[in-house]
């Protein structure tokens, strides 16, 4: 996979994030790729952001996997800074070749350097596949997530 570059997001990658994410039998049901207008407002505050870091994994000039990763500074466990993992997405056409873990890997690195000292995601319970992915580098599940949806 040394073909492979983790750069920032740009606004031009946005389509090619969202169709990332709508290529599920979860995603397909909450996106909506034919209109990218929330998306891109959606990425003009990440972009904004300095606790935000939307990334691409590109290969010559395909977007072909994203995450994004959330610097938390705290008060818990002795005002630790945590990043929190979210939207991880590996393009159908290279699943199964280490991206996934290349990407993680990208993050925790990432997250030592912004001084975090713990890193968290979240996987909807119907996804056993990530969650046996994730197990497999080294995280736990360790404890129980809930959602109260406010709106559209």
């Amino acid at each position: 996979m040394t073909d492979i570059m983790i750069r920032s997001a740009v606004a031009d990658d946005v389509p090619a994030i969202v169709a990332m994410l709508a290529d599920d039998a979860l995603g397909a049901t909450r996106e909506s790729p034919d209109d990218l207008s929330p998306y891109l407002t959606a990425y003009e505050r990440l972009r904004t952001d300095p606790n935000q870091l939307l990334m691409v994994a590109e290969r010559g000039d395909s977007v072909v996997g994203t995450l994004q990763l959330t610097v938390v500074p705290g008060l818990s466990r002795r005002g630790s800074t945590r990043s929190i993992i979210e939207g991880v997405r590996v393009h159908r056409s290279e699943r199964g070749q280490g991206l996934g873990r290349q990407l993680i890997e990208w993050a925790i690195e990432e997250s030592r350097k912004q001084g975090c000292h713990l890193v968290q995601l979240t996987s909807d319970a119907a996804r056993p596949d990530a969650h046996r992915f994730y197990e497999q580098l080294g995280f736990t599940g360790s404890h129980v997530g809930f959602k109260l949806p406010l709106g559209p």
